[in-house]
């Protein structure tokens, strides 16, 4: 089997794994990182989404051989020791969570966007497509403003 090496949260990895592995799998099944979710394995959802070289991903939809020497950052790779990243910590400030388990994907998301545009409009925040079957729309929207506000 094949061999691919890449950067997760700062830290080098290799993986053996079957060339069109997805990478969620990789991330999931063989470096046993939790955060990204499996939810429709059709880049829909974006339950599995992280940030590949900067860019947003849906790791469903990457295969693992197309991770080999990217840097990969997954929710686990946000904080800084103990201190949150500041979309994780407006998450907790606007009690977005329901049942939990979008929130790496949506946060994920949202470090994207802000990483692109420092104050997004609502036009902005609408645009991001990830599903949130318990319907939080509008405190994501809030997270997302009060940690634009904050980085």
């Amino acid at each position: 089997m094949p061999k691919y090496e890449f950067t997760v949260n700062g830290e080098d990895v290799q993986v053996d794994a079957p060339a069109e592995m997805p990478l969620l799998w990789a991330l999931r099944d063989k470096l046993r990182i939790t955060g990204p979710k499996y939810g429709c394995g059709v880049g829909v959802c974006r339950a599995c989404t992280c940030l590949m070289d900067d860019e947003e991903v849906q790791t469903c939809m990457v295969q693992v051989k197309d991770a080999d020497g990217t840097q990969v950052t997954t929710i686990e790779g946000l904080a800084d020791g103990d201190e949150l990243h500041p979309v994780q910590q407006a998450w907790i400030d606007m009690d977005v969570p329901q049942c939990g388990f979008c929130q790496p994907g949506q946060i994920m998301t949202a470090v994207a966007l802000l990483n692109e545009k420092s104050e997004p409009t609502d036009a902005d925040i609408d645009k991001i497509e990830n599903v949130c079957r318990c319907g939080t729309y509008g405190r994501i929207r809030a997270a997302v403003k009060q940690a634009a506000k904050n980085m």
